[in-house]
């Protein structure tokens, strides 16, 4: 009997409402902000994306469920970056460096999730899955 497949996009949602409130959290009201911020909350929303996945299906994600759930993630992270920029630039034009800046701040979040949910981890002799 096969496991019912699980619903990649709420795994998607979840990420990017817990990228909202985290952010929102980290930097207005703990004062914390930077590329450590990023790094921070990204590298906590793929371990939660990941061990929330194990959790629910007592397996780690397949490489097509996890290519699904990463661009689901990105698609729905990448529309709010754009809306940001979009405000960003409207206040005050940014030059190359900002942008790519701003990039690399929207890319820390796809690529952790990639990595958090690619990892295997070892089975029960020790053995690496």
């Amino acid at each position: 009997m096969s496991t019912p497949s699980p619903q990649l996009g709420h795994y998607a949602l979840g990420g990017i409402l817990a990228s909202i409130l985290l952010n929102l959290l980290l930097r207005t009201f703990v004062k914390v902000g930077g590329l450590f911020a990023t790094l921070l909350v990204a590298g906590l929303i793929a371990a939660g994306l990941a061990l929330v996945f194990a959790w629910r299906n007592h397996r780690a994600p397949l490489p097509a469920e996890r290519r699904g759930i990463v661009l689901r993630y990105g698609l729905g992270l990448g529309v709010l970056y754009l809306g940001l920029l979009a405000m960003m630039e409207h206040e005050s034009p940014h030059g190359p460096v900002g942008l790519m800046l701003f990039g690399l701040h929207y890319a820390c979040y796809p690529a952790l999730a990639w990595v958090a949910l690619g990892w295997r981890g070892r089975n029960d002799a020790g053995q690496v899955q």
